[in-house]
This record gives structure tokens, sequence and C-alpha cells, in this order.
């Protein structure tokens, strides 16, 4: 039996959606051979504070900047879901509807260092892969020395560099990718937002179109 391209699983807030997530995806799908990447919206992050934008602000985001990308799916499920928006919840359902799809949850090198701390992560490893993307500020070829005991142990148990490992199994495997350095952070944009600066070439025209409709990142979040 065939096994099934790939699927990429991208995660946050999108508080607001931006380039850096969207050439993540991109060069992603493109490297690892993704058949489609889920763009994930978090309800309420456990690692941060709640998102300044609505989940319905922050949905239409997603999908407008993702709308004319065939291989972009938007997946709600974490909006829909009642507490807190735990990954290892959200790939549980996932690999319920999936099956043996070999599935890549991609995040960055910043994220990956701070995995022990998030809900039930050891048992990750036997739902997904991890793809970690390489962040302005974090080095790939220091990431060893970074990690907590615990986590260093799966990285050099686990770890690949031949991406094509992805596609041999559902789940289980490590892969680290360069990628194209874009430092731009939704925190900066909030900001740029509320002093009034340029947008353009942070994020797509029709994002910042969908900001300024609603108003959104100025003193409240007008729905």
């Amino acid at each position: 039996m065939t096994r099934p391209a790939p699927v990429g699983l991208l995660g946050g807030t999108f508080d607001p959606i931006h380039y850096a997530h969207l050439r993540l995806a991109e060069e992603a799908a493109d490297v690892l051979g993704l058949a489609q990447v889920r763009f994930i919206p978090a309800a309420i992050p456990p690692h941060r504070g709640a998102p300044q934008a609505s989940a319905e602000h922050r949905r239409a985001m997603v999908g407008i900047a993702i709308g004319d990308n065939s291989r972009f799916v938007l997946d709600d499920r974490e909006l829909q879901r009642q507490g807190r928006s735990y990954t290892f919840d959200t790939l549980a359902g996932i690999r319920d509807e999936l099956g043996e799809c070999p599935l890549c949850l991609l995040m960055g090198a910043d994220a990956f260092v701070a995995l022990t701390t998030w809900h039930r992560w050891s048992e990750l490893f036997s739902l997904a892969h991890i793809v970690i993307a390489n962040r302005p500020g974090y080095r790939l070829d220091e990431l060893d020395s970074a990690l907590p005991h615990a986590l260093k142990a799966e990285y050099l148990q686990r770890h690949s560099n031949d991406h094509r490992d992805l596609a041999r199994a559902p789940a289980g495997r490590i892969v680290t990718h360069e990628l194209t350095a874009m430092d731009v952070s939704a925190t900066a944009l909030r900001e740029s937002i509320r002093l009034g600066r340029s947008l353009r070439y942070l994020l797509p025209d029709d994002v910042i179109a969908y900001i300024r409709q609603h108003h959104l990142y100025k003193e409240h979040d007008a729905l």
C-alpha cells in the first residue's frame, strides 16, 4: 500500500497572520513534498496571553491570506473547541481523521527549545513528525546545546537529515529545515498598527485591508 504524501500542520495565534508564516509553509511544502499545509489558529494559547483579535477575525484573516494557494487549508478545530488549545489534542484529532498519513508539525527553533513545557510533550512524537524551521536569533547547527536534557535525548534519537524519512512513517522523526530568514513578528506588526506605520510588504494587502476595515489592533477589537 502506498502511503499518502505528508500533511503539514502550522499552529499559532495568527494575530495577525503575516508573510513569515506564509513563507515558512510554502518552503516546507516544496522542500518536504507536503500534500497540504493546514493553518490551525489557536483559541486560548497555553503559553501566552489571550490574542488581541477575536477568533472570528483571526479565522477570517487566515482565510484571506491563504485563499489563493491550493496547498493551504484553514483548520479551525481549536477555535471550535472549549478550553485551552493543546497541540496534543489537535494532533490526536487529526490522526483519527487521517489515519496513517504522515503528519508534520511545523515550528520554529525557539518553540522547539521550549517543547518540554507543552502539554503531554513526549507523546507528540507518537502522533506526528516535528519539522524545526530556523528563526532569526537561533542557529540550527547549535540547537542541541540549547535543549533541556530530556528533549536533547529525544532529538538525538529521532533527528534525521533526510527529508524523505517523513514519508516513510506516520510520525516520530525530527527534521530541521533552514528557512529563508524573515524577521517579522505579530507583536511588532500590532505595534506598527497602533503607531500608524506602513504594513506594506509585511503581510498580504487583502489582510491589511481587512485590519483597516475592522479597526483591529487599535484601542479595541471591533467585530
